[in-house]
């Protein structure tokens, strides 16, 4: 029963941290570190005293590893060769040789100076990436600079995997001979599971995938990685060298994306165990009795860590304000940190005391990252300070400032260009804002009016011009981005007309709600230009196809809301009930509306509406309120679904 409390106290501190982070816009790894400090034997003591969790939770480094090594593409690596070996090995290499030196001058041995250096050279590609994506700056140069640099810093880590297990309890001379039998184990193990995964695992995988038995899949893909990992720690390497292996010989095969999803749910549960153990090892006395010397330590190595990467990427040909930048992204300490922290603890070669001392360094400086992103544009432009610099990213074309009674286009994909040429036709003005610099700058040199950055930015919005604008035009798709994009504009200008494009009617209401005059939903524009077309070839006088389809716009698609539901609908079920359905009723001979007119049931107060009543094969559509209903009348009705089930009640019922 010990095992069973203990287990109950991890996963309830699990829990709460991470929701409590979480609400917090904190990092869940920074969640699970807490966690594992609170039912720590520095803790509450809860947990770690009658079950050994490393064991199981370095399986959670094991899958990290495999499933980084399903990303790890050699065509990406060539591709970004200039940043990754010009920025990104020599920051890794610098950094860890001043780290290294810095070690040694305070006494520590050339072990621990070695795992202390290359812990606080390397950065949190989970924290970073997921910052970059969710802020749009992964497409920007500097997003790419700390793409490039993450990329290295991930490959970094494979060898030193290998070589601190050699460090415990060797001197100078006997560890270069450990570190070079070291690496010819490990040429030998990486050439034995390359020639397995040429040879041998497409086979296995091709027949497994014939089966077409989800469990067999996913049972063999444990064995692989588990296999993998145990052959190296045969040999005395590290089990998530052979991990790494395993997924970067699977990363070019067509079952790449089914490996990653079914090694997912394994990955999380176990990497968020393994910071639990880690955050075990966290003594929270020493945040509180030398918060002075944390303090310095996380200013001294982010400060050192920023100062190398910046001097890099100017050195690489990179603006000063992109260098800044992606300095500031990549100051904190990373995930991987913490690996290497826990394999240094384990073999002996890091203290307690200086584990603890990392692991509180690595908290604070990952804590602090996201307001670190979020603001490296802001600090990045002010540091620069050159103003003959050329800035593309945070170029303004001026021709915008000048225009006024003119259109804005919020996206400028395949959507938003095709409403820019029948702009130019009819010689409307109109200024562009899109976040792909590619697209940017070729619409630029083409003599496009774009602007590069978000539309959800107000010092964008600005630039385009906003407050003289007479028409915005959200061309995205995605109702999420569009309702905050009318937000924006909204609080902006409170006249300016709003067209936005959608792809579904889903968030018509919402959208208009929020202040878009129009919305246009892609999926029912294609259903009546194809109605259009079906009855044009049915023999319908096109001028009356035009009044049909002009009323149908004129009532905001009244009608095309409404359809008959199935049950193979893959939408959500507060998206089916935001929709209209349309359904029919029979009147039986005793139902309580027989014999009452349309204008008697008075539906409009109950916000359902009836667009036929059909009879004796005969169906009326153009119904006045003074139409009586009859008994076996089948009427159909238009609503949302609960407005229908109580109108068919009232039908039948009259209550």
């Amino acid at each position: 029963m010990g095992h069973f409390f203990e287990i109950i106290a991890i996963l309830v501190a699990a829990v709460f941290t991470v929701w409590l982070f979480r609400r917090l816009n904190l990092p869940a790894i920074l969640a699970y570190l807490v966690a594992g400090t609170i039912v720590g034997e520095h803790g509450l003591s809860l947990a770690g005293h009658s079950l050994n969790y490393e064991h199981f939770a370095e399986l959670g480094i094991v899958f990290l590893l495999f499933t980084l090594g399903l990303e790890f593409s050699l065509p990406k690596l060539m591709a970004m060769r200039h940043l990754v070996m010009g920025v990104g090995s020599k920051q890794v290499g610098i950094s860890l040789l001043i780290f290294l030196i810095i070690g040694l001058f305070f006494g520590f041995e050339i072990e621990s100076a070695l795992v202390i250096g290359g812990v606080l050279a390397l950065s949190s590609t989970a924290i970073v990436i997921r910052q970059l994506n969710e802020s749009g700056s992964i497409k920007r140069k500097s997003g790419q600079i700390s793409v490039a640099v993450l990329l290295f810093q991930d490959i970094a880590v494979v060898p030193l995997l290998i070589i601190i297990p050699f460090l415990s309890g060797t001197g100078d001379s006997s560890m270069l001979v450990a570190l070079l039998f070291a690496l010819l184990k490990g040429v030998f193990v990486v050439g034995l599971l390359l020639s397995a995964g040429k040879w041998v695992l497409p086979t296995i995988f091709n027949q497994v995938a014939l089966v077409r038995t989800d469990e067999l899949f996913v049972l063999t893909t444990l064995f692989v990685t588990l296999f993998a990992a145990g052959l190296t720690q045969f040999f005395g390497l590290s089990m998530a060298l052979g991990a790494f292996l395993a997924g970067m010989m699977l990363g070019e095969s067509q079952y790449k994306y089914q490996l990653e999803a079914d090694i997912r749910p394994f990955r999380d549960i176990l990497l968020g165990l393994f910071f639990v153990t880690v955050g075990m090892k966290l003594d929270p006395v020493l945040l509180f009795t030398q918060p002075g010397k944390i303090v310095l330590l996380v200013v001294s190595f982010m400060l050192i860590k920023i100062l190398i990467i910046r001097f890099l990427a100017v050195k690489a040909g990179e603006s000063k304000k992109d260098a800044w930048a992606s300095a500031f992204m990549l100051a904190q300490m990373g995930e991987f940190g913490f690996v290497l922290i826990s394999l240094a603890a384990t073999v002996g070669v890091l203290s307690p005391k200086v584990t603890s001392i990392l692991l509180g360094v690595g908290i604070i400086s990952m804590a602090i990252t996201p307001y670190m992103i979020k603001n490296s544009r802001k600090w990045s432009v002010a540091l620069a300070y050159d103003s003959k610099q050329d800035d593309s990213d945070e170029q303004i074309n001026i021709s915008s400032k000048k225009l006024s009674n003119h259109v804005v286009i919020c996206g400028f994909g395949r959507v938003g260009q095709t409403v820019s040429r029948f702009l130019k036709q009819e010689k409307i003005d109109f200024v562009a804002i899109d976040i792909d610099p590619i697209r940017v700058n070729e619409s630029r040199e083409a003599g496009e009016n774009i602007l590069f950055g978000s539309a959800r930015q107000t010092e964008v919005l600005a630039a385009a011009n906003l407050s003289q604008a007479k028409l915005v035009v959200i061309s995205y798709g995605a109702a999420e981005q569009s309702l905050d994009v009318v937000q924006k504009v909204r609080s902006i200008s409170k006249n300016v007309q709003i067209l936005v494009r959608t792809r579904n009617d889903d968030s018509l209401v919402t959208l208009k709600e929020a202040g878009a005059n129009e919305v246009v939903p892609e999926s029912l524009e294609g259903s009546l230009m194809l109605v259009s077309q079906v009855l044009n070839l049915s023999g319908v006088p096109f001028s009356r196809i035009v009044r049909r389809v002009q009323a149908e716009r004129k009532n905001h698609y009244h009608r095309l809301h409404g359809f008959y539901p199935g049950v193979d609908t893959n939408m959500s079920a507060e998206a089916i009930e935001r929709l209209e359905f349309v359904h029919p009723t029979l009147l039986p001979d005793d139902a309580w509306a027989n014999g009452k007119t349309i204008a008697e049931l008075d539906l409009e107060r109950r916000r359902v509406e009836i667009l036929a009543v059909r009879r004796d094969q005969e169906e009326f559509s153009d119904l006045n309120s003074d139409f009586v209903l009859h008994a076996q009348d089948t009427i159909v009705l238009q609503g949302k679904p609960r407005r229908v089930e109580r109108v068919e009640r009232y039908l039948q019922e009259g209550e």
